[in-house]
């Protein structure tokens, strides 16, 4: 049965990426997880030590490819395994670690050989908002004229104090400044936005999809936090520095959320996929068709839908 809302075929209530895909290329796509070996300004010591205090060491790419292979290599043997669910064209999606934090050339041989394959319909390039300098920005422009092209970026929490906390080392206004000159290029940015983090409280997690839905941007990700095996925030939640979010807790959020995005925001994402063999918590996140479910449910009893309480301030 239809839910009514613009964007939908189903019971959904917001606008799914699926439904995006579908919508765009007329079949069935889905993203292929690769690892370009890739590293970040705040692992290597440039901006700061660590990584994020969240991050596993994969850099978020747990579910990607092997970096020890090639990308081609890599493409073909992430392809294979997603070919055993579904088939159909692929996105090419750089996940892990920061996948612009490298010279033009080094990044032309690392996302030019996938558009090779005849299946890829496009390109996701996972970075952050600091690393998008004037030859990177000039070479993501000309791949976005190549193939359909998406540039995530993690942002978390508009809160620097946040920031701060996580070991993120860089603005809000240097966020800003990226997807400014991003969508000067027409360049489509997806925005990854984490709830559960260290300090927040749901009012800042609201106050943080506010702000960015007075920006241009075009597709967003919301995650749960899942704190991971040897990792900085494993150690504060074992110290009782904060606590996990209850399941009924993140569902209310995320609903709160999506009334307050903009309708033609695609949703890539609504919680996260945590490795069961390094997960600390919540380990009720495991059961992620449970939660969508919830939030469906939600939506639902509300009678709400994506957008419904959205306010354009300027």
């Amino acid at each position: 049965m239809k839910s009514g809302f613009k964007f939908s075929d189903d019971n959904k209530r917001y606008y799914t990426w699926n439904y995006f895909l579908k919508h765009k290329f007329n079949e069935k796509v889905f993203k292929v997880s690769l690892n370009a070996g890739f590293t970040c300004p705040n692992i290597d010591g440039t901006k700061g030590y660590g990584g994020c205090t969240y991050c596993s060491s994969s850099g978020s790419g747990d579910f990607a490819g092997n970096p020890c292979m090639d990308i081609k290599t890599q493409f073909e043997t992430v392809k294979a395994q997603m070919n055993k669910k579904w088939q159909g064209k692929c996105i090419a999606y750089f996940q892990a670690h920061t996948n612009t934090y490298a010279p033009v050339d080094i990044l032309k041989k690392t996302f030019e050989p996938v558009l090779d394959y005849e299946d890829v319909v496009g390109i996701s390039i996972a970075t952050r908002a600091d690393c998008i300098d004037d030859s990177v920005l000039d070479y993501l422009d000309e791949l976005s004229k190549k193939t359909f092209l998406i540039v995530e970026l993690g942002l978390q929490s508009v809160f620097d104090k946040t920031g701060e906390k996580i070991n993120r080392c860089h603005t809000y206004a240097e966020f800003v400044e990226a997807v400014e000159r991003l969508r000067s290029r027409n360049i489509n940015i997806c925005v990854h936005i984490i709830n559960g983090l260290p300090g927040e409280d749901k009012e800042m997690m609201l106050h943080t999809v506010r702000t960015i839905s007075q920006i241009d941007i075009q597709f967003v990700k919301i995650h749960l936090l899942h704190v991971i095996e040897n990792t900085v925030m494993a150690k504060q939640l074992k110290d009782g520095e904060f606590k996990l979010l209850e399941r009924d807790e993140y569902v209310d959020i995320v609903c709160d959320q999506l009334e307050l995005l903009p309708e033609n925001i695609v949703i890539q994402r609504l919680t996260g996929d945590g490795d069961p063999k390094t997960l600390i918590g919540p380990m009720w996140s495991l059961k992620k068709l449970v939660v969508l479910n919830e939030i469906d449910k939600e939506m639902q009893r509300r009678e709400t839908y994506q957008g419904s309480k959205f306010k354009r301030l300027k």
